[in-house]
């Protein structure tokens, strides 16, 4: 078994692993002599349309990842580490940080508890100087998101079935192509399945992806996205890759008809191995605050999700939702966080790690 973390060494036991589809018809590969990980530092390439307009036509800045996350959460960084530039830690500054985070989504209740620990912390260790308070609440808020914080274990099974949804335009398609390029990067072999079949433009968009990655794509035009599910588990059995990441049509989650073909795609991979899905990944945009608590508990209750995927924090997005799905709010159950994202880069998409993204939250320090 191995993890997926993003500072892991080489993998010996998967690394140089090659894996080239030759299934007929519906499958549609690559077909690379070799895979050399590349340089998360180099320009994407630009040739198709599809990639340039997902990657983005320019190198991002040299700022590290914590950097470019405290950039992508400046909104709630600024309101709360604002209120530290005053000299006094007051009975004010305890209100208006409760405030700031309910501002920044994380809701009345998740807000009220982080400030009760925060109370009780500065009480025990008789804080004074805001500074202090500051580094207090990053600690706070760290604790309190730990709870999201799980690696990805990607030696759970062989091949390790990985079934994703999610709503239209949270970035699910992309997200599975830059996990795809990570995945490899790390020694693992992958086999995608195009299961989003109503939308021609995510097929096209997937099978671009599995072309810039040396990556396997099982895709139909058309037909029954749980037929698609059911060949790529079979195939990826037959060639022993790592890990098979299917991708499904975003629907909303009172679109009960689509909900009920989730459920039935969930169940047919499970006719091909009784053992799967082994992992449940919900794409969620990171910028619909609340309502992403809705969609998560929705999904849960349909197909049992394992884990989260949260994008695009690199805009309006306030970050605190996370605060409030650490502490259940909305009757939601704290599903892990695997990913998220911060921009349209390969790189962009790392792993959750609560300790940066309290730092983030309340802009404690910016690499």
């Amino acid at each position: 078994m191995f993890r997926f973390f993003r500072k892991n060494k080489p993998l010996s036991d998967s690394a140089g692993h090659d894996f080239v589809a030759q299934e007929p018809a519906t499958i549609t590969s690559a077909e690379p002599e070799s895979f050399e990980p590349s340089d998360p530092s180099d320009p994407p390439e630009l040739a198709n349309p599809l990639v340039a307009e997902t990657l983005g036509a320019s190198q991002p800045p040299p700022v590290s990842w914590v950097g470019r996350l405290t950039q992508g959460l400046s909104r709630t960084g600024r309101n709360i580490g604002g209120l530290f530039s005053g000299g006094i830690v007051d009975e004010s500054l305890y209100e208006d940080l409760e405030s700031a985070l309910i501002m920044a989504d994380a809701g009345v209740s998740a807000s009220q508890s982080l400030i009760q620990a925060l109370r009780k912390q500065v009480r025990q260790q008789n804080l004074s100087e805001p500074q202090a308070v500051r580094q207090a609440l990053v600690g706070v808020v760290s604790q309190h998101l730990s709870v999201l914080e799980k690696p990805f274990d990607v030696g759970e099974a062989k091949p390790l079935v990985v079934m994703i949804a999610g709503v239209n335009g949270a970035g699910k398609t992309t997200s599975i192509g830059k996990l795809s390029r990570a995945l490899r990067t790390q020694g693992a072999s992958v086999l995608l399945a195009a299961g989003d079949t109503f939308r021609a433009a995510a097929r096209e968009q997937l099978i671009e992806w599995g072309q810039r990655n040396n990556v396997a794509v099982i895709a139909q035009d058309g037909g029954d996205p749980a037929a698609v599910a059911f060949d790529a588990v079979t195939a990826g059995r037959a060639r022993a890759v790592d890990v098979v990441m299917i991708d499904t049509a975003g629907r909303l989650p009172t679109q009960l008809n689509l909900m009920a073909e989730l459920k039935k795609i969930r169940r047919v991979i499970n006719k091909a191995d009784a053992c799967a899905p082994h992992e449940v990944l919900l794409v969620v945009d990171g910028n619909t605050g609340q309502n992403a608590l809705t969609q998560i508990k929705a999904f849960d209750e349909a197909i049992g999700l394992t884990g989260l995927i949260v994008t695009k924090l690199d805009g309006t997005a306030k970050g605190g939702v996370l605060a409030a799905l650490a502490s259940g709010g909305q009757g939601c159950r704290p599903v892990p966080v695997y990913w998220i994202g911060v921009g349209e880069q390969i790189e962009d998409l790392q792993p959750f790690v609560a300790q940066e993204f309290a730092q983030a939250m309340v802009q404690s320090s910016i690499p």
